[in-house]
């Protein structure tokens, strides 16, 4: 099955006046792997129309980072999502998306200057800004995102509750390669040297989820061991951060916390940026 492309807001709003039922989005910045399938098929799950949005969003990258590199493979993406089944492919250009130069952007508050907003200035207000005009755009019922990026999740869950918009956010647990590394469309930037010390990153959640039973210093430790190795490894992995956090506000939680967190993990090998996290239930094993 060939999905329809739409390129343009026209092309869009003709093609969504013809959806009869439910509607999901998969929103992407392309660069289709398995974990993009992966969402693709729970939508599918959720809705009788799936569509998917690939646009690179430049107002989430900040000075220095890799928009200019990062991955545009537009043909494999529509090969990934006719095999998939996806009824619309909504593609826009840069131009399409920000006709103006935007002067209202979504403010993600606190959350947003925390953990990875800390790390990278700014790309949570972009992130949420291109959500919410994917939203206002396509009007789905449901829209689909990573649990890999947990973070971005809840905030995105927040701010469709606290902005009263009437679509419902799935998260689909995060896929792994055979040796642990989180799917991800930087992956293909790591040299096979840098691709062994980027394993660390995941190395060091499963010793974090093997201590849940123990309390959060316990598993903050274990993880730490992990990471001090990779800190000493050729080439090394340069962390940004390690943190046990609330999985809807993304701050720390205490020494004494019992019941759901989220052990979350960044860190760089090379220049490419890597972000991976695992969700735990204090006092108990994890799952």
């Amino acid at each position: 099955m060939t999905p329809v492309i739409a390129k343009t807001r026209e092309e869009l709003a003709a093609v969504r006046s013809g959806v009869r039922g439910t509607l999901a989005l998969v929103p992407t910045m392309g660069a289709l792997h398995e974990g993009h399938r992966s969402l693709i098929r729970r939508a599918r799950e959720a809705a009788g129309t799936v569509a998917v949005s690939i646009f690179v969003n430049p107002l989430q990258f900040g000075p220095g980072e890799d928009l200019d590199r990062y991955p545009r493979t537009f043909a494999a993406d529509l090969e990934a999502c006719a095999a998939e089944g996806v009824d619309i492919v909504f593609a826009p250009t840069p131009e399409v998306m920000y006709p103006r130069a935007p002067m209202v952007t979504i403010e993600p508050g606190a959350m947003g200057r925390i953990v990875e907003g800390e790390t990278r200035p700014g790309h949570f207000a972009g992130m949420l800004t291109v959500v919410a005009k994917l939203l206002n755009l396509v009007r789905p019922d449901v829209a689909v995102f990573g649990e890999k990026d947990a973070q971005q999740l809840a905030m995105i869950r927040r701010m469709v509750a606290d902005l009263d918009v009437p679509v419902e956010i799935i998260g689909s647990p995060t896929v792994r390669e055979l040796d642990g590394l989180a799917l991800s469309s930087r992956n293909r930037y790591l040299a096979e040297d840098e691709r062994r010390t980027a394993l660390a990153l995941s190395r060091a959640l499963r010793a974090g989820a093997d201590a849940a039973g123990d309390g959060p210093s316990a598993v903050t430790r274990a993880a730490r061991r992990v990471l001090d190795e990779a800190a000493a490894a050729e080439p090394p992995l340069e962390l940004d951060y390690l943190v046990l956090v609330d999985p809807s506000t993304f701050t720390e939680v205490a020494g004494d916390h019992t019941g759901p967190a989220v052990l979350a993990v960044a860190g760089r090998v090379g220049a490419t940026h890597l972000i991976d996290n695992v969700p735990l239930e204090l006092g108990k094993e994890s799952r």
